[in-house]
């Protein structure tokens, strides 16, 4: 019944309500903002930087998922807003100043009147016009936006208040607030004198009065006041949205608004849709192959992971953009992960039962897998979850994305392919034929292992000696070659062209690649015009960007440069800083959930294998040339998570060992070694058929996607077959070069020897 139900409210979802897609995926609106100097603050470099980083909380807080906000030259900023359907209102919205202040009034003023008293106002006085067309004379700001705690808009249907914005004054506003109506509380009720003014953009918002209740010098305690105006509750929330987000260092004018189209361009669009179905239909070929029947299920349970994971997206409004594909990506790897843990397991239970049963073994394998499939999905979502709290932009949409696909992918597993499974092996044809269903035989790989007998684990040092050759190999590119950063992390030049003719974007992106400009990012601005991101030019190299254009515009065609400006990095300094300090306390949090889960040295092995991929996937990509972006990023955190999901498998199964599970054999290991050398072969076959379909979503991507979609491919692919080495010869060497090697259940204790008795003699040793 819950698999019915979710999966007819997934089809529900999807069918009324569309998705929404990212700047690179669908366009959408460009807004050119440029800061204006006042009286006490200069326009400049530096201002504009802070400017900057408050319209990104503006732009966060509007519900624009993904968007792009850049620098160009000294005073102005280039916003572009993916899927907005008001760019006036978003330009107003980011363009006020939200200077927020609370004064004292002095008296009521009409409006001749208060031109004719303007030049005789005490000091700091001022006549601002008020919420219901009056003049007010109010005295110097008592409190500033700076002193509110949080704002938050509410709707108050009993009291008839309608809606109001509640503000909540931090420790030094509350004693202001405290004073200030104390004051006003001197003048007798009715007295404008009793009334606070608090003003938003030098205009009179609410002037409430304060209660008779209150006596003279007592004030209004507590930290906290409402704003009422009569809003409605876009307003109330555009409000809240301004005073959290603070107040701008400088007046903003808007220089420049119209639509840009995707970033990708539509062939691209279609090429990678292509790849990823065609990716997707080897994966799931790939599957029914290893598993039959039951691969079969898993495959269908797969599609119903897409269905339940597009649905939840477009529920909760979110945008799908590039990076949030690469967290999708990474769920489909987990939902492909989560069932072979459990057919792999239902194999085991098949061949160790004197009596074997088909449902028996399959409820077997559902059990023991589920600790696997907990932990590595519980690691990921503290890391998913961390990443959308603590990160912004490319990285929190990242973080969104990733955690939906992966409580999707855990009820596609466990709910949807158990239902289809336990139907399926309970069919009376299904038990007279066991070996349709895919887990009455042992598999091919773990057929080869056990007729081998290997032991990888013998001299656990080497493979770590080896593992560090390959991380100097990969570290000298960085030292050698540099990691070359993108235009995201370092900013470049921005030129926009007017052209005689239409250019098709595609083809324009492709003629600069071939000029030897591959990073450059192309938009049609839908007026005969494109825009140009590059990396910084020299004046022949922007000659040769505009000669190309002025090429694909045709025969009689041209390219008038109508804009050339230097621009700031997207991904600003305040946002790689968060980025850094996510991920930071995420690789902390989940270090502390594998400490608490497998012992503390297991989840450090883990930790150490993640930092081994990471620098072998950075220092790879400093060897090919290639650039690191907010691609790039998506694709390193798609790495991250995948290798610390590998490595708890692996671990998982050591935990069981020491536990005496793992049938006779694991009972009868007595030396750590052999026992995770036994949980290593146990889950290599889960490990290569994972990994194999992984490998062929991420190939046909790289091999048929974009040019965009195939830099994360191979960054990802690469991970992934790093990933997947690691989580066998290096976190696993780790873990016993960290360890006591001879304790059976107990891990960091030796076994209590026996004394001798004294006066017999003991057998010699052989």
């Amino acid at each position: 019944m819950i698999a019915l139900v979710v999966v007819a409210l997934s089809v529900l979802v999807t069918l009324t309500v569309p998705v929404r897609l990212g700047l690179d995926l669908r366009g959408g609106t460009q807004i050119v903002l440029e800061t204006r100097s006042t009286s006490a603050v200069e326009a400049d470099r530096e201002t504009t930087d802070r400017t900057l980083e408050v319209l990104r909380g503006r732009v966060d807080a509007l519900g624009v998922a993904e968007p792009t906000l850049q620098r160009s030259g000294d005073r102005r900023i280039v916003v572009e807003l993916p899927g907005v359907q008001d760019p006036e209102e978003a330009a107003e919205v980011l363009g006020r100043t939200a200077q927020l202040t609370f004064h004292p009034v002095r008296a009521v003023e009409e409006s001749a009147a208060a031109k004719a008293s303007a030049k005789d106002l005490a000091e700091g006085e001022r006549v601002l016009p008020g919420e219901s067309g009056e003049h007010l004379r109010v005295g110097p700001a008592a409190l500033t936006g700076g002193d509110v705690d949080t704002a938050d808009a509410r709707h108050d249907a009993q009291t008839g208040a309608g809606w109001h914005v509640t503000l909540d004054f931090d420790r030094a506003g509350s004693d202001r607030w405290a004073r200030l109506t104390g004051e006003a509380a001197c003048a007798a009720p009715g007295d404008p004198a009793r009334r606070v003014a608090i003003v938003l953009d030098d205009r009179v918002v609410s002037s409430p009065q304060v209660d008779p209740s209150v006596g003279c010098g007592d004030g209004i305690t507590g930290g906290n006041t409402q704003i009422t105006g009569s809003f409605t509750g876009e307003e109330a929330g555009q409000l809240a949205m301004l005073i959290n987000g603070g107040a701008l260092p400088v007046p903003l004018e808007t220089v420049e608004q119209h639509t840009v189209g995707p970033t990708l361009g539509a062939r691209a669009i279609e090429a990678s849709a292509w790849a990823a179905a065609i990716g997707t239909a080897l994966t799931a070929l790939f599957i029914i192959r290893a598993y039959r029947l039951l691969g079969v299920l898993a495959v269908v349970a797969l599609l119903c992971y897409g269905l339940i994971s597009y649905a939840a997206l477009a529920a909760l409004g979110a945008t799908l953009t590039l990076p949030g594909l690469a967290g999708f990506v990474l769920a489909i790897g987990m939902a492909v992960d989560a069932n072979v843990l459990v057919f792999e397991r239902a194999r085991e239970e098949h061949a160790v039962r004197a009596r074997p049963g088909l449902r028996s073994a399959l409820a077997a394998g559902f059990r023991n897998a589920f600790s696997a499939i907990a932990d590595s999905n519980v690691t990921t979502l503290i890391a998913a979850g961390l990443l959308f709290l603590l990160a912004s932009g490319p990285v929190r949409g990242f973080g969104v994305t990733l955690g939906i696909g992966v409580l999707a992918s855990m009820v596609s597993a466990l709910v949807v392919t158990r239902v289809l499974a336990d139907f399926a092996v309970s069919r009376r044809w299904v038990r007279r034929r066991p070996g349709v269903t895919g887990i009455a035989t042992a598999g091919r790989v773990r057929t080869a292992l056990a007729r081998r007998n290997i032991h990888l684990m013998r001299r656990p040092r080497r493979w770590l000696a080896a593992s560090a050759a390959v991380l100097v190999l990969a570290g000298s590119g960085i030292a050698v070659r540099g990691v070359d950063l993108g235009i995201d992390f370092t900013g470049g030049r921005l030129l926009q062209y007017a052209t005689t003719h239409p250019v098709d974007p595609e083809r324009a992106r492709a003629a600069l690649a071939d000029a030897g400009f591959p990073q450059a990012v192309v938009q049609s601005t839908g007026d005969d015009g494109l825009t140009v991101r590059t990396e910084r030019l020299t004046d022949d190299e922007t000659d040769t960007v505009t000669r190309t254009i002025a090429d694909e515009a045709g025969e009689g065609g041209g390219a008038e440069k109508v804009r050339d400006e230097l621009i700031g990095p997207s991904l600003g300094e305040e946002l790689r800083r968060n980025a850094l300090i996510a991920l930071g306390v995420a690789l902390g949090a989940q270090l502390l959930y594998l400490a608490a889960r497998f012992r503390g040295r297991f989840g450090a092995a883990a930790v150490g294998a993640l930092a081994h991929d990471v620098v072998v996937l950075v220092g790879v990509f400093a060897w090919l040339g290639k650039p690191v972006d907010g691609v790039f990023l998506a694709a390193l955190l798609t790495v991250i998570g995948y290798s610390v999901n590998d490595s708890v498998v692996v671990f998982d199964r050591v935990r069981e060992l020491l536990r005496g599970g793992g049938g006779k054999e694991g009972r009868a290991i007595r030396q750590l070694p052999d026992l995770v050398n036994t949980a290593v072969l146990q889950t290599l076959p889960r490990t290569v058929n994972t990994g194999m379909g992984a490998v062929l979503i991420l190939a046909a991507l790289a091999v048929l996607g974009g040019d965009t979609l195939t830099d994360f491919a191979l960054a990802t692919l690469i991970g992934v077959v790093v990933g997947t080495y690691s989580s066998v010869f290096v976190a696993s060497p780790l873990a016993l070069e960290v360890n006591p090697r001879t304790a059976t259940g107990h891990p960091g204790r030796r076994p209590a020897r026996r004394p001798a008795r004294r006066g017999t003699a003991q057998p010699a040793r052989r």
